[in-house]
């Protein structure tokens, strides 16, 4: 009696939903057509059956445990979650039609919490429209065409951290449009222009409008042709080229009427200041073989130090000057790779009173799991630091992380 009950159940449950089931011929796969279709390839994707939306889920995390010894100080240990990312992305309605989300949670990227601030969790919440294979048309918060290493994803490091020149000089996140014309080639010389018209004031801003906007254009020249799996978009060959891929690419932006020390980034300013930045890089991978090379400056079009009004004794200023970043590294067969990095940044003649000169060491050893989404890194860095009055200090770290994601 019982199995009969049950038997009756399914029938009924099976009439109501009027589930039908399609085979294809071409793979036998079978396949319910009321439920989505499931692929796992970069995180774990969703696809109506209608194909009318996809959504895809990823996510990373970086764990690290440092030294720290600065000069004429204790020696000290900070072990931390670096950085903890999730990141939504796929299309909606039309595959041309696409969207990525990235919300942050470790504290060191959403940063102390201000009284009458954001909360900076949102990283990038960005509509795109891509009309054919070559044109590319954005609007929301995302990362300006910037500097290489910058607009690598902080996952796709060698090492543990950016340089110190990115840290004072880079371009980051901003809202507003972006327009990319992208030519690749898998052997023949290729090139991407890349344009945006943004607010200038960085992500998660509200409060701070101005009459003033940023303007950024980039070009990307490959004269051997598109790197393999999108080398591009990380640092080392962990791929080992079977060809040369070589790539020339430089930046240009106007920020105009900037509110903070760095543009998009930094603390506010007193007054504020029009902003110019050149990125230039250059990068070469070949049979596990990897240079890299990079020159940025900032510039303002007045002097960068400004003064509260309310207290002459608060300052605020522009970090103005350059830098140059050189990085060569080897990745073995085995995928342990060594990684040396140089640094050397220069401050502008506005500031030379108010912060050094710095010179910076890396060497650092790397083992590749599974490529970029599960590696383990070693570091060690020291940093030179010149004062105006002759004055020298030494400070370095070393470094254990572990990077895991999909």
């Amino acid at each position: 009696m019982k199995r009969i009950l049950f038997l009756l159940l399914l029938i009924s449950t099976y009439s109501q939903s009027q589930v039908t089931i399609e085979q294809n011929k071409q793979d036998n796969d079978v396949k319910l057509t009321t439920l989505p279709y499931y692929s796992f390839g970069k995180g774990i994707g969703i696809t109506s059956p209608d194909s009318l939306f996809q959504f895809n889920i990823r996510f990373r995390m970086q764990n690290r445990v440092t030294y720290i010894q600065n000069e004429d100080e204790n020696g000290s240990y900070d072990g931390q979650i670096r950085r903890l990312r999730l990141r939504f992305d796929g299309y909606v309605g039309n595959p041309k039609f696409l969207y990525v989300i990235q919300l942050s949670f470790a504290s060191g990227d959403v940063g102390e919490v201000k009284e009458g601030e954001n909360i900076n969790i949102i990283r990038d919440a960005v509509v795109f429209y891509r009309p054919n294979k070559n044109w590319n048309i954005s609007f929301g918060q995302t990362k300006l065409p910037g500097n290489r290493q910058r607009v690598n994803s902080s996952g796709g490091l060698q090492l543990t951290d950016r340089t110190i020149n990115n840290t004072r000089f880079t371009i980051d996140r901003d809202f507003g449009f972006q327009f990319h014309n992208m030519n690749e080639y898998q052997d023949k010389f290729s090139y991407n222009l890349k344009a945006a018209v943004s607010t200038g004031e960085g992500r998660n801003v509200t409060g701070k409008s101005d009459d003033g906007v940023a303007l950024t254009g980039k070009i990307e020249l490959l004269p051997f042709g598109a790197f393999a799996k999108d080398g591009t978009y990380f640092e080392g060959d962990v791929i080992r080229e079977k060809k040369p891929k070589l790539m020339f690419s430089g930046a240009f932006q106007q920020n105009n009427n900037a509110q903070r020390t760095g543009g998009q980034l930094g603390n506010d300013l007193f007054e504020q200041r029009t902003m110019k930045s050149v990125l230039l890089d250059a990068m070469i991978k070949y049979k596990g073989w990897a240079a890299m090379s990079s020159f940025m400056s900032r510039t303002s079009n007045k002097h960068a130090v400004t003064i509260n009004p309310n207290d002459n004794s608060e300052l605020s200023y522009v970090f103005v000057g350059n830098g140059f970043d050189y990085q060569l590294s080897y990745n073995t067969p085995s995928n342990y790779e060594l990684i040396g990095r140089y640094s050397i940044q220069k401050v502008g003649n506005d500031i030379q009173t108010l912060t050094p000169n710095t010179r910076q060491f890396s060497l650092g050893v790397t083992k590749y799991i599974w490529e970029h989404s599960f590696k383990i890194q070693t570091e060690f860095t020291l940093d030179q630091l010149d004062f105006q009055d002759g004055t020298t200090k030494d400070n370095w770290y070393i470094r254990f992380q572990l990077e895991i994601g999909i």
